[in-house]
């Protein structure tokens, strides 16, 4: 890496709380170093509050871009000078490019993970999907996947200030996916969830529960609803099997960690911000297998 560092450096970042377990420095990194582009990649723990002061930092640096995690992406999305059509209809942004000074928000979660299950052989077309969540991630998930073909999105998400939002959302998929059925429930309605599980073709978690240090919390209260036939797919990376898969592991689910989905959004993300694919099957065996 030192030999790699020079006057000229590019800095690309990722922002977010907590980021100290993220594998994204040592991915894009790599793809740097093995396409011979003069880039390096940090992380930085980033607070909500402190997001516009990032974002000013960014500009003053010259920075060509970032990613943002949880919890930063809906604010982020307020200091964007430009929003891609999906960042726009999500409200949040997780790739960041700056173009001379103009940064220009992306979504690239909802790729990443419909990616990732195509790597899986899994297709979201027809399929009924529900999902836990009403963040930047979950939302984005919820967003591709109708887009991608799914007939059905029954949505779980936290009863509080923010409801009224994944209601907006579910509002916005049907009127963008005219056809598509969208439900969404209270997070805490354990025997709702239970009933929705049994007739869906995939479960996906898009909350934080489960990721360090909620590691032995699961998003599903009673294991009981889940059964062989379904996809379980968790958006958490670290650690690579949340309790929510190795319970559904033991129920006979076919299951399907955030890792890959981690790959898939920077796969999109790293096309953002070079012009240049990621050398994605050497960076799948060095840092996903």
């Amino acid at each position: 890496m030192e030999k790699r560092i020079s006057g000229h450096t590019g800095l690309l970042a990722l922002i977010g709380s907590p980021v100290g377990h993220s594998g994204s420095p040592a991915m894009y990194n790599y793809s740097f170093e093995k396409l011979g582009l003069d880039y390096a990649y940090v992380a930085f723990d980033i607070r909500v509050e402190q997001v516009k002061e990032a974002l000013s930092a960014m500009k003053l640096f010259h920075m060509r871009g970032m990613n943002v995690t949880m919890p930063c992406k809906t604010e982020a999305a307020k200091y964007m000078d430009e929003l891609s059509p999906a960042a726009r209809i999500i409200g949040a942004v997780n790739t960041i490019v700056n173009e001379d000074g103009k940064l220009i928000g992306y979504i690239t979660d909802g790729e990443g993970f419909v990616n990732n299950l195509k790597d899986h052989g899994i297709d979201v077309k027809g399929k009924k999907i529900a999902v836990a969540g009403g963040g930047g991630a979950a939302t984005a998930i919820q967003v591709q996947c109708a887009l991608d073909g799914a007939r059905e999105l029954a949505v779980f998400n936290i009863k509080d200030d923010f409801f009224t939002r994944t209601l907006e959302t579910a509002e916005k998929i049907r009127r963008e996916v005219p056809g598509i059925a969208v439900n969404v429930y209270d997070i805490a309605d354990t025997a709702k969830m239970t009933e929705e599980m049994a007739t869906s073709d995939i479960f996906v978690n898009a909350t934080i529960v489960g990721m360090k240090p909620m590691e032995n919390e699961s998003v599903v209260k009673d294991p009981r609803a889940f059964r062989p036939g379904l996809v379980v797919a968790d958006a958490v990376y670290n650690p690579e099997e949340t309790r929510l898969l190795r319970e559904a592991k033991e129920a006979g689910c076919t299951c399907i960690s955030g890792k890959g989905m981690l790959l898939w959004q920077g796969v999109s993300a790293f096309k953002l911000y070079t012009g240049k694919d990621m050398p994605v099957e050497e960076v799948k065996n060095l840092f996903f297998s």
